[in-house]
């Protein structure tokens, strides 16, 4: 059985940026358990599962725009350095802050001036290739999970 649009589908993945260790996993942990074309995850992340079998392994490349976007300028902005507290002055610091418009944004603390600290509000991963290594633990279809087969390696219905 391959994955497909409504299953339940559970993911080992391990993500790696070009040339970088890996950034986050969840082998040895909790699997990413999403609802398969109900636009929960990564659009470029989700069309690399599309069709798995489950027990498959695959190594997929998710480009920024099927990511986190690409990086935008007017996503930066300065704020007297004065105003950020000092322990919060170090660049890649999540800071909590009020927009104008009243909701609550996370910047990230871009880079610290004489003066200024530039603050970004784009995601940290926003213009970045992201490389995943995947495998499907568990699909589960109509309510019914299917799983590796001990012996024969074959999918079964419990």
């Amino acid at each position: 059985m391959k994955v497909s649009k409504g299953d339940v589908v559970s993911v080992e993945y391990t993500i790696r940026l070009k040339d970088e260790p890996v950034i986050e996993t969840s082998v040895g942990e909790s699997p990413l358990i999403y609802t398969h074309g109900q636009d929960e995850i990564l659009p470029g992340l989700e069309a690399g599962l599309d069709g798995m079998e489950l027990g498959a392994m695959r190594s997929v490349i998710v480009e920024p725009v099927d990511a986190y976007g690409e990086v935008h300028p007017e996503g930066f902005f300065e704020v007297q350095r004065d105003r950020i507290p000092a322990e919060a002055q170090r660049i890649g610091t999540k800071l909590e802050t009020t927009a104008p418009d009243g909701r609550v944004v996370f910047p990230y603390v871009s880079e610290i001036r004489q003066d200024v600290v530039v603050l970004d509000l784009n995601h940290p991963l926003a213009g970045k290739t992201l490389l995943f290594d995947i495998r499907v633990v568990d699909i589960q279809r109509d309510g019914r999970q299917l799983v590796m087969g001990m012996q024969s390696g074959r999918d079964e219905e419990r």
